[in-house]
């Protein structure tokens, strides 16, 4: 079977078990000090949200570690409308392992830490159980492995928290510099790499950077998952890069008819109209050259029977809540922001509350302690222009075209 991240045992028979993942795989080639170029070469980029090169990423850590380096595979995934990684983490933890592993090998690591989500029981169970498998042979887990829960926060993701969390259990990123690739866990150097990006270098590794770059039908080679959401439970998908939210749609069953807006990259992504979406590329490097962001592969539809103000509302409110609490933009700025918007939505708005999102998000952006504040400016940018009748008709009019429906987030 053509290797791929979910390829393997039916997904409904649960994880994949050592031997089973060694007879489909083979052993983990441990000692290839050619896997950074090999990497680099490939193109690959990460998955966590940020898209940044993995080759480059690894190179820059093993250049400073000096042999004690660390590596934080991250799988706190906190995003509410992502379930990508614990899937990837519960079905196929081998394979996570086998690239947390090979990070460790390649920087010069002395330590690795699984840094999972508190709320993924089933992936932190998994991964344990894996962690056993290896013990349990000669030889198959060279370097010490370690599993933190990440505390269930929004933050807790960004990679200086982790670093943070994992040092001093305080899931908030930290002023920087240093960033974790300088001074990290035990303040040494640290690669944080999302488990997917970790799975894919372990698939590179085996077959090569020519196997990788032959997949993906635009400017980025490549395959990887993608988690879509609308009407329903969520759900993961594999696909080739460059696929359309068209195409994505029509194998999810989702009827472009019905849709009205695509939430593409998660609440830290962007808001687009159906029309504007359809034949768009998943593809991280056009996306950004275009402004827009694959961030950490969500593909979310709003159907045309609920209210993008109101949906808009439940996100700004939502990123409110998990803010840092580290700089008056996140605890004053952001929460003034879900209060207008709220209320707008609600048809409990003054005259001025649309006016005043957008000043109030236009000041929030650059001047946070961290990123957070940014992320929610630009969700709601792209509400205001993507839904900007919708909000023109609950702040003017003090009606809602769809009669106030809600989307349903996980």
């Amino acid at each position: 079977m053509e290797p791929r991240l979910l390829a393997g045992p039916p997904l409904t028979a649960g994880p994949e078990r050592l031997s089973d993942h060694l007879a489909r795989l083979g052993p983990l080639p441990l000692g290839h000090r050619d896997l950074i170029p090999t990497l680099e070469a490939s193109g690959l980029l990460g998955r966590g949200g940020a898209g940044f090169p993995v080759g480059r990423k690894w190179r820059t850590v093993a250049e400073r570690g000096d042999g004690d380096a660390r590596v934080l595979a991250n799988g706190a995934e906190g995003e509410p409308l992502s379930a990508k990684d614990r899937a990837l983490m519960t079905l196929r933890p081998h394979l996570v392992l086998d690239g947390a592993l090979l990070a460790a090998d390649a920087v010069g690591a002395r330590e690795v830490v699984l840094y999972v989500g508190a709320a993924h029981r089933a992936a932190r169970g998994s991964l344990a159980r894996a962690i056993e498998e290896r013990r349990a042979v000669r030889g198959g887990q060279p370097t010490p492995v370690r599993i933190v829960e990440a505390p269930d926060a929004y933050v807790a993701g960004e990679e200086s928290a982790a670093v943070h969390f994992v040092n001093e259990a305080d899931a908030r990123p930290t002023a920087i510099p240093p960033r974790p690739f300088e001074a990290g866990i035990d303040g040494r150097p640290t690669l944080v790499q999302n488990v997917e990006s970790l799975a894919l270098a372990a698939l590179i590794a085996r077959r090569g950077d020519p196997w990788y770059r032959a997949v993906g039908r635009g400017e980025t080679a490549g395959f990887g998952l993608v988690t879509i959401g609308g009407p329903g439970a969520l759900s993961v998908r594999e696909i080739e890069l460059g696929t359309t939210v068209g195409e994505l749609a029509t194998a999810a069953g989702t009827d472009a008819a019905s849709t009205q807006a695509v939430l593409l990259g998660g609440y830290f992504g962007a808001w687009l109209g159906r029309d504007e979406c359809s034949s768009m590329p998943l593809d991280p490097v056009a996306m950004r050259r275009d402004g827009r962001a694959f961030g950490c592969g969500v593909v979310s539809f709003l159907p045309t029977g609920q209210c993008g103000v109101d949906a808009t509302a439940r996100i700004m409110e939502y990123l409110a809540g998990q803010s840092a609490a580290q700089c008056g933009p996140c605890v004053f700025g952001l929460r003034a922001i879900a209060d207008t918007t709220v209320r707008i939505a609600s048809g409990r708005r003054s005259v001025e509350d649309l006016e005043r999102i957008e000043r109030l998000g236009r000041q929030l952006v650059g001047r946070g302690a961290c990123r957070h504040p940014d992320g929610a400016a630009g969700l709601l940018d792209s509400a205001l222009r993507t839904f900007a009748e919708e909000f023109a008709l609950h702040a003017r009019a003090d009606r809602c075209s769809v009669g106030g429906a809600r989307i349903e987030a996980a």
